[in-house]
């Protein structure tokens, strides 16, 4: 009985019997009528469940990342052709940067959420390189609708390309300069872009931290008028003079040498970036971007590091004792976790060890143990002992490396492989194959006295030890056979990362000899083995000592 109708102790009345029925009847009814409205509004027991959110449809999402592709390689007429209105984006897209000195932009397109008319709208973050100074980063989204053939096109409009470029307001770049501070290597010498013009945004950097060099900032300002109406972006120290003492870095001049010329060579023209630093402090010892000038890829790009991050993934399966070097993890060609996952060119080997996996850098084989390994264990190990996603204080702007948790087991069978929304640079995996050479997170610096504010534990011996030989066979006997002939015991590994449908590969190579680790990432370069592994080792081949 419903503890609202009440209950009848020994006997009543007629009268209140009645009275009593009838107030049953009505708290019945009120039960009935609150049941009823617990029900509409989704409240109490009576709940319903909730309808399902609209899903965004695939092919909306790959046609917002084919014009965001299109956009950030300068294809700008064939971006346009993705938009509702192609002239109008054309000319927008064209004249949105006059001006504004930004180098190739860097588009990275988010989640994408369905509208209840059937729209989608697909987030994006946009990095814009502005020459000699910095990096403009801002959030912006595409909205996209689908068209009477069934396809889908970006339902074009200003606020697409920021969301306050309008028909009222643009952008206006502002430079002043104070001359550049003097920056010296770690001899003391003075650093110079003539001498080494991969450093170039790092000098700039430092020069405007230290209160000197170039600054300025992209300003809103009304159309008509040209007054100011808000400021986007800031470059540079807020002092206006140059500073009396050098500014000290880390940087080997026979490394930085020996990393430009090997990414001159070995990139063949294509975006690329290298850094080496010290195992045993993590002090940056070189740093190289192609082409030289513009966004600074190698401290602040955002990468998938591919199968690179299988040195964090096996560190993870290794703490958990989920897997030995020797023990047999099947190596299938294909494997289907919401969506087909491949080694490259299609390879199987059926009956490999898992060092056998990790030197021929078998997808599938990693993929197939994720479930040894929590939802967050792959990100938590990361930061936890890689010290990735916590801030780095290295003496210049840097991206510090993500490893979200999955929102689904096809994320995490990505995450195992380093694609998906792994995020890293030549920076951070340099770090991690420092991190897995020594077992300790040293946080690396390119100037020194840099207060370290992360939190870390050191990898057990045992571990350590299965890395640096797994490490090892890949050069030995694995993807990275160009470094054997190298001298000393070289650990490396390769990977192949994914970029988009259509877009060739980056290839990355990441390596450890004595007190040194690198990590290079040449984009487009298909394989890592074929693009960035001579890289490489035309930089470990150019400088046989460790430094000093």
């Amino acid at each position: 009985m419903n503890d609202t109708e009440g209950t009848t102790y020994g006997r009543e009345a007629p009268a209140r019997e009645a009275r009593k029925t009838r107030a049953a009847v009505a708290a019945g009814v009120a039960v009935a009528l609150a049941a009823g409205t617990a029900y509409a509004t989704d409240l109490g027991p009576f709940a319903a469940k909730k309808p399902k959110a609209p899903q965004a449809a695939p092919e909306a999402a790959a046609q917002a990342r084919a014009f965001l592709a299109d956009w950030s390689a300068g294809r700008l007429a064939r971006a346009a052709r993705l938009t509702s209105s192609p002239e109008q984006a054309e000319r927008v897209l064209r004249n949105f940067t006059t001006g504004l000195d930004i180098a190739k932009p860097v588009l990275r397109a988010g989640e994408a959420t369905a509208d209840e008319d059937g729209a989608v709208t697909v987030s994006f973050t946009a990095t814009m390189p502005v020459t000699g100074l910095g990096t403009w980063t801002y959030r912006s989204r595409l909205p996209l609708r689908e068209k009477d053939d069934g396809t889908w096109a970006v339902d074009w409009k200003l606020s697409v390309v920021h969301p306050k470029l309008s028909d009222t307001e643009k952008f206006r770049l502002e430079r002043e300069d104070t001359g550049a501070a003097r920056v010296n290597d770690r001899r003391g010498a003075a650093l110079s872009g003539d001498t080494h013009p991969s450093l170039a945004p790092v000098l700039a950097q430092l020069s405007g931290a230290a209160g000197a060099g170039p600054r300025g900032a992209i300003r809103r300002v009304d159309r008509a008028s040209g007054a100011v109406t808000g400021t986007e972006a800031t470059f540079g120290a807020r002092r206006a003079r140059t500073p009396k003492e050098p500014v000290a870095t880390t940087i080997d001049p026979a490394w930085q040498s020996a990393a430009e010329r090997a990414l001159a060579a070995g990139a063949k023209g294509k975006d690329a970036a290298l850094v080496a630093l010290r195992v045993d402090n993590g002090e940056v010892l070189a740093v190289a971007n192609s082409p030289a000038t513009g966004f600074n890829r190698a401290l602040s790009g955002t990468y998938a590091p591919g199968s690179t991050f299988k040195v964090v993934t096996t560190s993870a399966l290794l703490l958990k004792g989920a897997v030995a070097p020797g023990d047999t993890v099947d190596c299938p060609r294909y494997l289907t976790v919401g969506k087909r996952f491949h080694n490259v060119e299609k390879s199987e080997h059926r009956g490999a060890t898992f060092r056998e996996d990790f030197a021929e850098s078998c997808n599938t084989a990693f993929i197939g143990l994720r479930g040894k390994l929590a939802d967050d264990g792959l990100g938590e190990v990361a930061r936890r002992y890689f010290g990735i996603g916590q801030r780095w204080r290295t003496g210049v702007p840097s991206f510090d490396g993500a490893v979200p948790a999955p929102r689904d087991e096809t994320e995490k069978a990505a995450a195992m492989i380093g694609q998906g929304r792994v995020l890293a640079n030549p920076l951070v995996m340099a770090s991690v194959t420092a991190t897995a050479a020594s077992g300790t997170f040293r946080q690396p610096t390119l100037t020194p006295g840099q207060k370290d504010t992360t939190r870390t534990k050191a990898l057990p011996r045992e571990v350590v030890g299965a890395l640096r030989s797994l490490m090892r066979t890949t050069v030995t006997d694995g993807t990275a056979r160009g470094l054997a002939a190298l001298p000393g015991a070289v650990g490396a590994k390769t990977g192949t990362a994914e970029v988009a449908e259509g877009t060739p590969n980056n290839g990355w190579m990441v390596a450890h000899r004595g007190n040194v680790a690198l990590a290079a990432v040449v984009e487009k370069g298909r394989t890592g083995g074929a693009s960035a592994g001579p890289v490489v080792k035309e930089v470990l081949a150019a400088v046989d000592s460790d430094p000093s």
